[in-house]
């Protein structure tokens, strides 16, 4: 399997991208299907091809800003990058720091390894299977030899202290009637629910550490937003589930628009 410290500088260096546009004035561009664009995001998308395909040339990449690879070919990958070069551009437009490099590992449909890049918050996260989540903060000041070392020098996930509240990952500005039913769930069971909120994939981080037990996502995702934050959740014990059937959530489907799912500890 991949190594995570190579993962680690090529996020590193996508993320330093970013910040170069993230500091200056930027202009926004509008997709087909009306989320925004700006430079930051196509910067980070050619700094992890380039890195991608020149460390690991024999896995494909499934990026968010080059997904017009037909399913025809994708149908037949055993094994494949799933990356979105910015998470959260909505986050980065407004300059609140809530935004993320992901890169996650499909074998088989699955996630079997994850990272998230926050660089404003120069915070990372990372997930391996058989080897558990983990979180590194002021990454760029530090040096790391390898993955061994990377996984030594951070702090196994979770790491939250456990409380008698119920803490539910929400938008509290725009709480859908869904979401709010499934609080409400809980509340009937006499539990105190707390709603936490975090931007992008961090939201997935929160339930990593530890410091939300779950997160309903009762509104469209694409398969880019959540690969890397599935397999962080799934490292550190928990679990990502379709709301249909309460099955595993699964990648690489011919339409790369996600359905409802519930991650929980």
């Amino acid at each position: 399997m991949a190594d995570l410290s190579k993962l680690m500088d090529i996020a590193l260096k996508a993320g330093q991208e970013i910040l170069k546009v993230y500091k200056e004035d930027f202009d926004v561009e509008v997709k087909e299907d009306n989320s925004p664009l700006t430079i930051a995001d196509k910067r980070s998308h050619e700094t992890i091809m380039d890195g991608l395909q020149s460390t690991y040339p024999e896995i494909p990449v499934l990026s968010e800003e080059g997904a017009e690879i037909p399913y025809d070919e994708r149908a037949h990958w055993g094994h494949f990058w799933l990356v979105d070069p910015l998470d959260g551009t909505k986050e980065f437009i407004k300059k609140n720091g809530e935004f993320t490099v992901n890169i996650a590992l499909i074998e088989v449909k699955y996630p079997v390894m994850g990272i998230i890049y926050a660089p404003a918050l120069d915070t990372l996260y990372f997930g391996k299977e058989g080897h558990g989540a983990f979180k590194l903060e002021n990454v760029s000041e530090g040096t790391v030899e390898d993955e061994a070392d990377l996984i030594r020098k951070s702090e196994k996930l979770p790491n939250a202290k456990e409380t008698d509240v119920i803490n539910v990952v929400a938008s509290r500005s725009h709480m859908s009637d869904d979401t709010q039913a499934f609080i409400d769930d809980l509340k009937k069971d006499g539990q105190e629910v707390d709603v936490v909120s975090a931007g992008s994939s961090l939201k997935f981080c929160l339930l990593a550490e530890g410091k939300a037990d779950y997160y309903p996502r009762y509104a469209p995702t694409m398969e880019w937003d959540t690969g890397a934050g599935q397999a962080i959740v799934e490292a550190s014990g928990g679990k990502v589930l379709r709301h249909e059937d309460q099955e595993r959530f699964y990648y690489n489907r011919e339409n790369l628009k996600n359905g409802w799912f519930l991650v929980k500890r």
